[in-house]
């Protein structure tokens, strides 16, 4: 038995429903005092952010509470299915920080979920139908009006074995035959109105390969997983409501199939459901996430702009900021809208304490400190992170020719600009500070140089050279730096909530949700940075490197900004 753990009055109070749930579970006695949960993900796509919130849940729940969670993956679709998710899945599952006792498929149960079902089958509670998908809706009736009993209910028992013998032969014809569960047509809970258990799929499984071609369907397979592996707790979202009846009927099923009938309610799963994580501008449904890769609106299932796992993590979120932010919004009974906002704040928060402060130049224009001696340079400190004295220093080099930000210049300033324009004088980063001397331009008008003259008394660090200037900017030495390409991403939807817009979704796309920037430049310190690594860029925001990043051609992702932009933008 797994030893109780004690909860404290104060955790109690923060604890969630889900969590007092169990602990309520732990203090009767149920189960003999035993935790096992388990994250059952269909291997039909890549995770995203709504299914992170499930496995924080799932794995933390049995980590607080010293039980075990397994991963099981519910492949009992394999018209849909693939090894490339399975792979994807562990490997996200992994990032997060969170390791499953052991692994399982609903495919391990194809058999034992077979034997049951020709069980039904001879007690009378399950029988074939032939008619179609659209007959049988029709047959269903509505919450408040009874259904009608389809004309194949009443088929003899032997009839009904071989049909479904049939149904697991190569040729049985898809969608020619189905097996039902015997229940109730005139349940007011539409799921217990006779549910489809058994259909035809003839692909190939990622596992089992042809063997089967009759395939349980979830409702089917996913209460006797539980049971067959133990689980205490099926832990799921709120649209599994009303599926609940139908999952303890099923179990009851099993048990009494098993010859288990004493204590029928007891050593069951509990199934528990709390709200799906919903975020603005972005979509979680896995059609629409298949439509963007499949038809190339998005560079992959990792793009960036996606809610996936993979592609917040290739845009430079850590994990930790994942669950931060899950941990802050909550797990209630009621669905809600989670403004996106709220998760790059989380992630700024944590990127502050971890990322590399560093310099870039996203839209350089040259600044020639003009008594600066030609053909000097100097190494100076950087400290790579204020918020954590281990994290140390490196060195960047500062010479007579920089680049700077065009923004950073103006020639005709307000009284406010407290950035570069000719009299008046700013501090570079690290280094000293200048005064604005001029600019020249081209033919068009544009500026393509600015001069400015150095104090050799103010170097940073230097004594005496703490005198007060309103403006620092960040730069690099033109002749100590290296091109790079920035990624600067944007929501990947123009309205708040595109799952709720009737328009086709393809016309809510954002136009503007990626501008890739050509001509950067960064201090050579970024060359040997990899993805994953965190990094500040000064006075910009949180960057990554890409995964296309390599030493011949830098690549950064943008991860968010260091204030948030969005919300000033769209007021």
């Amino acid at each position: 038995m797994v030893e109780r753990v004690d909860i404290s009055s104060e955790e109690r109070k923060s604890n969630s429903f889900v969590e007092q749930l169990i602990e309520e579970d732990l203090a009767n006695g149920k189960n003999g005092g035993r935790i096992q949960t388990r994250f059952p993900p269909e291997p039909n796509g890549y995770i995203h952010i709504g299914h992170a919130k499930a496995i924080c849940m799932d794995f933390g729940a049995a980590e607080k509470y010293g039980g075990i969670c397994n991963l099981r993956f519910d492949d009992t679709n394999p018209s849909k299915e693939d090894t490339e998710y399975v792979d994807s899945i562990m490997e996200d599952i992994k990032w997060l920080g969170f390791h499953w006792a052991n692994v399982y498929y609903a495919s391990d149960y194809f058999q034992q979920l077979w034997d049951l079902a020709v069980w039904m089958i001879k007690q009378g509670l399950a029988y074939i139908d032939e008619q179609t998908s659209e007959q049988m809706a029709a047959q269903k009736g509505t919450p408040t009006t009874p259904g009608t009993e389809s004309p194949y209910r009443h088929r003899p028992v032997e009839e009904n074995l071989e049909l479904f013998n049939k149904m697991n032969t190569p040729e049985a014809v898809e969608g020619s035959m189905v097996l039902r569960a015997k229940l109730d047509m005139s349940n007011p809970n539409m799921h217990f109105r006779d549910p489809v258990i058994y259909r035809i799929i003839h692909t190939p499984h990622h596992r089992t390969g042809t063997k089967w071609h009759a395939y349980p369907m979830y409702d089917f397979a996913h209460g006797q997983s539980d049971f067959f592996e133990g689980v205490t707790h099926s832990i799921c979202t709120l649209e599994f409501v009303p599926h609940r009846p139908l999952y303890d009927k099923l179990v009851d099923f099993l048990k009494e199939y098993k010859g288990e009938t004493d204590n029928l309610h007891d050593n069951r799963p509990r199934q528990i459901e709390f709200n799906r994580l919903n975020l603005t501008y972005t979509v979680m449904s896995k059609r629409k996430l298949h439509t963007l890769v499949d038809e190339h609106l998005v560079s992959g299932w990792d793009d960036p702009r996606m809610p996936t796992v993979c592609g917040m993590r290739r845009r430079g979120y850590s994990a930790q900021s994942i669950r931060n932010f899950i941990k802050s919004i909550g797990y209630t009974k009621f669905d809600a809208l989670n403004d996106y906002a709220l998760l790059e704040a989380a992630v700024r928060d944590d990127l502050n304490a971890r990322a590399c402060r560093v310099s870039a130049v996203l839209d350089p224009v040259k600044l020639i400190i003009t008594n600066y001696p030609e053909g000097q340079t100097e190494e100076l400190e950087a400290v790579n992170n204020p918020e954590n004295e281990a994290d140390g220093s490196h060195t960047i080099t500062f010479s007579r020719s920089l680049w700077i930000e065009r923004e950073d210049f103006m020639e005709d300033a307000p009284k406010k600009f407290f950035r570069m324009t000719p009299g008046k004088e700013v501090r570079l980063k690290n280094a000293y500070i200048i005064k604005c001397t001029g600019c020249k331009k081209d033919e068009s008008g544009k500026v393509v140089e600015i001069y400015a003259e150095y104090d050799p008394e103010s170097k940073s660090g230097m004594e005496g050279a703490n005198r007060k200037v309103k403006g620092t900017l960040h730069w690099v030495s033109t002749n100590h730096c290296m091109p790079a390409e920035v990624r600067i991403y944007d929501r990947l939807f123009m309205v708040e909530n595109p799952s709720a817009d009737e328009r086709d979704f393809h016309e809510l796309l954002n136009p503007n949700s990626l501008c890739v920037l050509k001509n950067c430049y960064v201090e050579n310190y970024l060359a040997e940075k990899k993805p994953g690594e965190f990094l500040q860029f000064q006075r910009i925001g949180y960057f990554t490197p890409d995964l296309d990043s390599t030493p011949d051609k830098l690549i950064f992702n943008k991860t968010v900004g260091l204030k948030d932009s969005w919300a000033k933008m769209n007021k």
